[in-house]
Protein backbone atom coordinates (compact mmCIF):
# COMPACT_ATOMS: atom_id res chain seq x y z
CA UNK A 1 0.00 0.00 0.00
CA UNK A 2 2.67 2.42 0.99
CA UNK A 3 4.51 1.83 -2.46
CA UNK A 4 1.36 2.09 -4.55
CA UNK A 5 1.26 5.62 -2.39
CA UNK A 6 4.29 6.74 -3.39
CA UNK A 7 4.26 6.17 -6.83
CA UNK A 8 1.10 7.92 -7.43
CA UNK A 9 2.15 11.15 -5.28
CA UNK A 10 5.39 10.81 -7.74
CA UNK A 11 3.12 10.76 -10.90
CA UNK A 12 1.00 13.25 -9.44
CA UNK A 13 3.96 15.01 -8.62
CA UNK A 14 5.42 14.87 -12.38
CA UNK A 15 2.11 15.42 -14.11
CA UNK A 16 1.77 19.24 -12.18
CA UNK A 17 5.35 19.77 -13.24
CA UNK A 18 4.07 19.36 -17.10
CA UNK A 19 1.16 20.85 -16.38
CA UNK A 20 3.14 23.84 -15.85
CA UNK A 21 6.08 23.57 -18.73
CA UNK A 22 4.56 26.33 -21.42
CA UNK A 23 5.60 25.72 -24.40
CA UNK A 24 5.79 28.12 -27.12
CA UNK A 25 3.31 28.58 -29.58
CA UNK A 26 5.45 29.64 -32.44
CA UNK A 27 4.50 26.51 -35.25
CA UNK A 28 3.66 27.82 -38.69
CA UNK A 29 5.11 31.74 -37.89
CA UNK A 30 7.80 33.47 -39.40
CA UNK A 31 10.75 32.95 -37.68
CA UNK A 32 12.00 36.63 -37.82
CA UNK A 33 8.41 37.58 -36.14
CA UNK A 34 9.26 34.60 -33.30
CA UNK A 35 12.36 36.46 -32.55
CA UNK A 36 11.00 40.04 -31.80
CA UNK A 37 7.96 38.64 -29.91
CA UNK A 38 10.52 37.07 -27.94
CA UNK A 39 12.86 40.22 -27.36
CA UNK A 40 9.48 41.69 -26.19
CA UNK A 41 8.04 39.20 -23.90
CA UNK A 42 11.87 39.22 -22.29
CA UNK A 43 11.37 42.74 -21.29
CA UNK A 44 9.14 41.35 -18.87
CA UNK A 45 11.26 38.56 -17.30
CA UNK A 46 14.19 41.47 -17.65
CA UNK A 47 11.43 43.63 -15.16
CA UNK A 48 11.23 40.96 -12.94
CA UNK A 49 15.18 39.92 -13.20
CA UNK A 50 14.36 35.98 -14.13
CA UNK A 51 15.42 36.13 -17.51
CA UNK A 52 17.34 32.71 -18.51
CA UNK A 53 15.89 30.89 -15.45
CA UNK A 54 13.47 27.82 -15.43
CA UNK A 55 10.52 30.62 -14.59
CA UNK A 56 11.67 33.21 -16.64
CA UNK A 57 11.18 30.81 -19.76
CA UNK A 58 7.92 29.84 -18.60
CA UNK A 59 6.53 33.43 -17.81
CA UNK A 60 8.52 34.65 -21.16
CA UNK A 61 6.51 31.96 -23.39
CA UNK A 62 2.96 32.94 -21.80
CA UNK A 63 3.98 36.70 -22.48
CA UNK A 64 5.05 35.41 -26.44
CA UNK A 65 1.49 33.23 -26.56
CA UNK A 66 -0.23 36.35 -25.83
CA UNK A 67 1.16 38.69 -28.11
CA UNK A 68 0.45 35.69 -30.58
CA UNK A 69 -2.79 35.46 -29.89
CA UNK A 70 -3.38 39.31 -29.52
CA UNK A 71 -2.04 38.99 -33.12
CA UNK A 72 -4.12 36.23 -34.44
CA UNK A 73 -7.45 37.42 -33.13
CA UNK A 74 -6.49 40.93 -34.55
CA UNK A 75 -5.72 39.42 -37.74
CA UNK A 76 -9.07 37.52 -38.51
CA UNK A 77 -11.05 40.26 -37.35
CA UNK A 78 -9.19 42.68 -40.54
CA UNK A 79 -9.24 39.66 -42.57
CA UNK A 80 -13.76 39.70 -41.65
CA UNK A 81 -13.24 43.31 -42.44
CA UNK A 82 -12.08 43.07 -45.55
CA UNK A 83 -14.15 40.56 -47.20
CA UNK A 84 -16.98 42.91 -45.63
CA UNK A 85 -16.24 45.34 -47.80
CA UNK A 86 -17.32 43.71 -50.87
CA UNK A 87 -21.64 43.58 -49.56
CA UNK A 88 -23.29 46.48 -49.83
CA UNK A 89 -24.72 48.63 -46.98
CA UNK A 90 -26.67 47.25 -44.01
CA UNK A 91 -24.68 43.53 -45.36
CA UNK A 92 -21.26 45.63 -44.94
CA UNK A 93 -22.26 47.20 -41.57
CA UNK A 94 -23.64 43.86 -39.69
CA UNK A 95 -20.63 41.94 -41.25
CA UNK A 96 -18.24 44.78 -39.46
CA UNK A 97 -19.51 45.06 -36.50
CA UNK A 98 -20.16 40.96 -36.15
CA UNK A 99 -16.28 41.10 -36.47
CA UNK A 100 -15.73 43.34 -34.19
CA UNK A 101 -17.58 41.69 -31.51
CA UNK A 102 -16.56 38.60 -32.35
CA UNK A 103 -12.79 40.19 -31.39
CA UNK A 104 -14.19 41.61 -28.39
CA UNK A 105 -15.52 38.26 -26.84
CA UNK A 106 -12.02 36.53 -27.95
CA UNK A 107 -10.30 39.19 -26.65
CA UNK A 108 -12.35 38.77 -23.13
CA UNK A 109 -12.03 35.01 -22.57
CA UNK A 110 -8.62 34.66 -23.41
CA UNK A 111 -7.45 37.64 -21.37
CA UNK A 112 -8.19 35.83 -18.04
CA UNK A 113 -6.74 33.09 -19.47
CA UNK A 114 -3.33 35.04 -19.74
CA UNK A 115 -3.46 36.05 -16.43
CA UNK A 116 -4.31 32.06 -14.81
CA UNK A 117 -1.37 31.75 -16.66
CA UNK A 118 0.74 34.05 -15.45
CA UNK A 119 -0.32 33.19 -11.85
CA UNK A 120 0.94 29.61 -11.88
CA UNK A 121 4.14 31.37 -11.79
CA UNK A 122 3.98 34.91 -10.43
CA UNK A 123 2.26 36.05 -7.19
CA UNK A 124 0.10 39.30 -7.53
CA UNK A 125 3.06 42.06 -7.09
CA UNK A 126 5.13 40.55 -10.14
CA UNK A 127 1.97 40.33 -12.28
CA UNK A 128 1.38 43.88 -11.54
CA UNK A 129 4.82 44.26 -13.32
CA UNK A 130 4.00 42.06 -16.26
CA UNK A 131 0.95 44.58 -16.67
CA UNK A 132 2.91 47.69 -16.33
CA UNK A 133 5.93 46.07 -18.85
CA UNK A 134 2.89 45.21 -21.25
CA UNK A 135 1.85 48.86 -21.40
CA UNK A 136 4.68 50.92 -20.92
CA UNK A 137 4.38 51.90 -17.26
CA UNK A 138 1.73 54.70 -18.38
CA UNK A 139 -0.15 53.73 -14.90
CA UNK A 140 2.65 54.84 -12.45
CA UNK A 141 3.84 57.50 -14.36
CA UNK A 142 0.32 58.72 -14.80
CA UNK A 143 -0.55 58.56 -11.29
CA UNK A 144 2.36 59.98 -9.98
CA UNK A 145 2.16 63.10 -12.12
CA UNK A 146 -1.55 63.41 -11.04
CA UNK A 147 -0.45 63.17 -7.47
CA UNK A 148 2.67 65.81 -8.26
CA UNK A 149 0.34 68.60 -9.86
CA UNK A 150 -2.57 68.43 -7.33
CA UNK A 151 -0.94 67.67 -3.89
CA UNK A 152 -3.83 68.19 -2.40
CA UNK A 153 -5.78 65.49 -3.58
CA UNK A 154 -8.23 63.59 -0.70
CA UNK A 155 -7.57 60.02 -0.38
CA UNK A 156 -10.41 58.97 -1.95
CA UNK A 157 -9.74 60.94 -4.99
CA UNK A 158 -6.05 59.18 -5.34
CA UNK A 159 -7.78 55.71 -4.92
CA UNK A 160 -10.53 56.41 -7.45
CA UNK A 161 -7.70 58.00 -9.67
CA UNK A 162 -5.59 54.96 -9.89
CA UNK A 163 -8.63 52.21 -9.91
CA UNK A 164 -9.29 53.72 -13.42
CA UNK A 165 -5.72 53.82 -14.97
CA UNK A 166 -6.08 50.19 -13.65
CA UNK A 167 -8.94 49.76 -15.18
CA UNK A 168 -8.09 50.97 -18.53
CA UNK A 169 -4.76 48.97 -18.11
CA UNK A 170 -6.66 46.06 -18.73
CA UNK A 171 -7.90 46.98 -21.62
CA UNK A 172 -5.00 48.87 -23.29
CA UNK A 173 -2.75 45.11 -22.46
CA UNK A 174 -4.83 44.07 -25.29
CA UNK A 175 -4.72 46.83 -27.94
CA UNK A 176 -3.77 46.03 -31.12
CA UNK A 177 -0.54 48.88 -31.54
CA UNK A 178 1.08 51.21 -28.86
CA UNK A 179 -1.17 54.05 -30.80
CA UNK A 180 -4.35 52.05 -29.08
CA UNK A 181 -2.99 51.23 -25.75
CA UNK A 182 -2.13 55.35 -25.28
CA UNK A 183 -5.66 56.09 -26.81
CA UNK A 184 -7.25 53.41 -24.48
CA UNK A 185 -5.80 55.10 -21.33
CA UNK A 186 -6.54 58.83 -23.14
CA UNK A 187 -9.75 57.69 -22.61
CA UNK A 188 -9.80 57.21 -18.54
CA UNK A 189 -7.44 60.43 -18.23
CA UNK A 190 -10.14 62.49 -19.85
CA UNK A 191 -12.71 60.54 -17.34
CA UNK A 192 -10.30 61.73 -14.62
CA UNK A 193 -10.04 65.35 -15.39
CA UNK A 194 -13.38 65.48 -15.58
CA UNK A 195 -14.24 63.30 -12.10
CA UNK A 196 -11.28 66.42 -10.71
CA UNK A 197 -13.21 69.27 -12.48
CA UNK A 198 -16.91 67.85 -10.51
CA UNK A 199 -14.60 67.92 -7.23
CA UNK A 200 -13.89 71.37 -7.61
CA UNK A 201 -10.46 71.58 -9.18
CA UNK A 202 -9.20 74.37 -11.61
CA UNK A 203 -7.11 71.96 -13.79
CA UNK A 204 -5.92 75.01 -15.72
CA UNK A 205 -4.64 76.96 -12.40
CA UNK A 206 -3.27 73.19 -11.48
CA UNK A 207 -1.50 72.41 -14.14
CA UNK A 208 0.05 75.96 -14.31
CA UNK A 209 1.41 75.99 -10.90
CA UNK A 210 2.66 72.30 -11.23
CA UNK A 211 5.03 73.99 -14.46
CA UNK A 212 6.12 76.20 -12.23
CA UNK A 213 7.36 74.38 -9.20
CA UNK A 214 8.71 71.58 -12.04
CA UNK A 215 10.71 74.42 -13.31
CA UNK A 216 11.94 75.23 -9.93
CA UNK A 217 13.26 72.10 -9.75
CA UNK A 218 14.98 72.18 -12.67
CA UNK A 219 12.90 69.82 -14.17
CA UNK A 220 11.04 69.11 -17.57
CA UNK A 221 7.00 67.97 -17.73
Amino acid sequence: MKKVLIIFVSLFAAGALSAQNIPLDEAGRDAEYVKNILKRAEKVTNELNITGTDKGIQVRNIVANRYFVLNDIYTERDSLKKAASTLTREAKQKAIEDAENSKDKKLYRSHFGFLANLSLFLNDTEIEKVKDVMTYNVVNVTYKAQLDMIPTLKEEEKTQILAWLKEAREYAIDAESSKKKHETFGKYKGRINNYLSKRGYNLTKEREEWKKRVEARGEKL
